[in-house]
């Protein structure tokens, strides 16, 4: 799978070099060592003088560069944009795992329990009667609580179908968004509140 368009490498770059400047006027080297890769490595990439795009260094330059996503989000595949985005996260912190290193503690603890419960019903085979005796009594004293939870489902359905139909472009400004502190949040959607309000004066229907 292609995780990036060669055809935007140029306003990528572009991108790279004007937040280099806005960052310090880095250098080459300062760039290498800000994202702790290879002065030559970094070289080669800026200059075009690789074959291959490794999506570690674009994560790791996007992050320590802090270029926001929305920015160069046409260079990064649809499909390959949310793990694109957890990867950049990584770089900067936000994430203690990167999308290359699942699966988690978490679900191998799940699979060894999983497995030592199958175990045991195989060594005892009264207790895996008794087993089905109470999942069909949890179950059924359950049946109240999974309605509520389904009606709660639908509640938020609409929200989750239309978060689920945003393109890649939208997301990355969503992230972008979420992330801004509260005075930035409420700048934007004050913007927002005023581009609406004028389009419905003139009659302009989205």
């Amino acid at each position: 799978m292609a995780e990036f368009n060669k055809k935007y490498l140029d306003n990528f770059l572009g991108s790279v070099r004007k937040y280099m400047q806005m960052r310090g006027s880095l250098s080459q080297k300062d760039l290498a060592d800000l994202t702790d890769v290879g002065v030559s490595t970094m070289s080669r990439f800026l200059n075009q003088k690789t074959r291959d795009i490794d999506p570690q260094l674009i994560a790791r330059i996007v992050s320590k560069l802090d270029i926001p996503i929305h920015e160069i989000i046409d260079f990064v595949e649809e499909d390959y944009a949310d793990r694109f985005i957890r990867l950049v996260k990584f770089f900067k912190g936000e994430e203690t795992i990167a999308p290359e290193k699942e699966p988690t503690p978490a679900s191998m603890a799940g699979e060894e329990n999983h497995r030592r419960s199958g175990e045991d019903r195989r060594k005892n085979p009264d207790r895996r009667v008794a087993d089905k005796g109470e999942n069909e009594f949890v179950e059924d004293m359950s049946d109240l609580d999974k309605k509520a939870e389904n009606q709660a489902r639908k509640d938020q359905l609409g929200i989750r179908e239309k978060l689920s139909r945003l393109t890649p472009r939208q997301k990355a400004f969503l992230t972008d968004f979420l992330d801004s502190d509260v005075a930035g949040r409420d700048l934007i959607v004050d913007l927002g509140n005023s581009i609406f309000r004028y389009t419905r004066q003139k009659g302009i229907q989205f």
